[in-house]
């Protein structure tokens, strides 16, 4: 059976909840406990994504929906709200936030459009709270890095960033060599090296965002490198008939090597 409106869905989830006829384990949950499926639900859809495989897409994004819809349920057992109340707020926010669309105001491409969402965006936040900072709203469970080209982003747009990348890998250079400094000092204290660390990062991200690359994705395509050359390491001493406690870390670099040359040629 096809669906075409959202509420024997909606009749599901209740049903899923009901303390008397309903599921034990959906009966237990609460938002914290929930918290963890959201995430996770998310990352694999930004996986069906990455990976471009739209039948899991589809079967992703179902269960994200569901844990919209189940926490909107949660809400409307404590009287706050509805999933329609959700759903009217997106709607209205939509069209707010698109007055070249739905208003007078024109866009005549996406920069201007962008341009015209964070003017409609900031009213809003002017509305709710006149002394507002503009770094309000950055959730702080989003992945570090994200967070930190938003909170760059921010500042960019009231003038607080640099014009010319190059002074943005020179910034990188400076942190690096105050991480290489604090390593070498005499009397070393971890928690420095991990601040020192953190403002390389910190710089790093900043580097990327100048140059129109999104430090997450970057990080994440590095970790599917690394782990895609380590299985090919795991194949090659397997073909050899090695195991790797026998082999030296110079042997095992050789492989990573060549690993990496073959790559460049196949490319």
């Amino acid at each position: 059976m096809r669906l075409t409106n959202i509420d024997p869905f909606l009749d599901v989830v209740h049903r899923l909840r009901d303390k008397e006829t309903g599921c034990p384990w959906d009966i237990k949950q609460d938002f914290d406990s929930m918290l963890p499926n959201l995430l996770e639900e998310t990352y694999e859809v930004a996986e069906a994504i990455q990976t471009k495989d739209c039948t899991a897409l589809r079967e992703e994004l179902g269960d994200l929906l569901l844990q919209v819809v189940f926490l909107s349920q949660l809400a409307k057992e404590e009287g706050t709200f509805d999933f329609y109340d959700v759903l009217t707020d997106v709607h209205d926010k939509l069209i707010f936030r698109h007055p070249h669309v739905f208003g007078d105001t024109s866009a005549e491409n996406a920069e201007e459009a962008l341009k015209n969402w964070d003017a409609q965006k900031a009213e809003e936040k002017k509305r709710k709270n006149p002394n507002h900072s503009i770094l309000d709203d950055l959730p702080f469970a989003l992945p570090a890095l994200t967070r930190a080209n938003k909170l760059q982003k921010r500042c960019a747009k009231v003038g607080f960033d640099w014009d010319n990348p190059k002074d943005a890998f020179a910034k990188v250079e400076e942190e690096l060599e105050e991480v290489k400094q604090e390593i070498e000092a005499t009397s070393q204290h971890p928690e420095k090296i991990a601040e020192e660390l953190g403002d390389l990062l910190f710089a790093t991200v900043n580097l990327c965002r100048h140059h129109k690359i999104d430090a997450e994705t970057s990080l994440r395509n590095a970790n599917v490198k690394f782990e895609n050359r380590f299985r090919k390491i795991e194949k090659t001493l397997i073909e050899q008939g090695k195991k790797f406690e026998e082999c030296t870390l110079s042997e095992l670099d050789f492989i990573w090597n060549e690993i990496k040359i073959l790559e460049k040629l196949t490319k």
